[in-house]
């Protein structure tokens, strides 16, 4: 299974923490050359790899951590999506109306059509997303919301690989909403930071 992220700013940089943690390679990616970023990453860790976007997205599973409007320029660098899983760790302060009324992650599902989309990871600020996910004894919570069953148990098993403790919240259209943040109208767990102990 291959990993990347594309985009590199605060929360592409707290997703390549959590990788470099557990010593699992990741490619890293935005629509800059990579030679810009590459002391970046290597201050991270050995695992964090800076490579191209059309490289990053070969990847079998890619973390969306760009700005919202950057997403369709994303969207454009593979002709097809089919097999991939894409997690969608944005946020927007594009409205309800300008969203036509549905979850963020639905206009996103739309761009990268054939693959499977995870809503996850977003609901925490990069500062504590950044930080490692064991906490006095139990796991930091990361929330994730999909249409899919197959593709958020993929994802919920890479969140325990990572040290998360991954929670479902079902379909984009209802629990998705909880995690959702667009314009002033944020879901219920958007920056809660919560933690379980098994």
């Amino acid at each position: 299974m291959s990993y990347a992220i594309v985009g590199f700013g605060k929360i592409g940089h707290a997703l390549a923490k959590a990788f470099a943690r557990k010593g699992i390679e990741v490619s890293v990616a935005t629509t800059r050359d990579p030679a810009s970023f590459a002391f970046d990453a290597a201050a991270i860790g050995p695992t964090i790899i800076p490579t191209t976007l059309a490289e990053a997205v070969k990847a079998d599973i890619v973390f969306l951590a760009v700005r919202f409007e950057s997403y369709p320029e994303v969207s454009k660098a593979l002709p097809s999506w089919n097999g991939k899983t894409i997690v969608d760790v944005m946020n927007t302060f594009a409205t309800p109306e300008e969203l036509d009324g549905l979850p963020s992650s639905a206009f996103v599902a739309e761009a990268f059509a054939g693959a499977r989309l995870v809503k996850g990871f977003n609901h925490l600020a990069a500062g504590v997303l950044g930080q490692d996910p064991a906490v006095q004894g139990g796991r930091r919570v990361v929330f994730l919301a999909s249409d899919d069953d197959g593709a958020v148990a993929e994802i919920g098993e890479l969140a325990e690989k990572l040290g998360f403790a991954p929670i479902e919240l079902g379909g984009l259209a209802e629990g998705g909403l909880l995690v959702h943040a667009r314009g002033n109208n944020w879901g219920e767990l958007i920056f809660k930071d919560l933690v379980t102990f098994d």
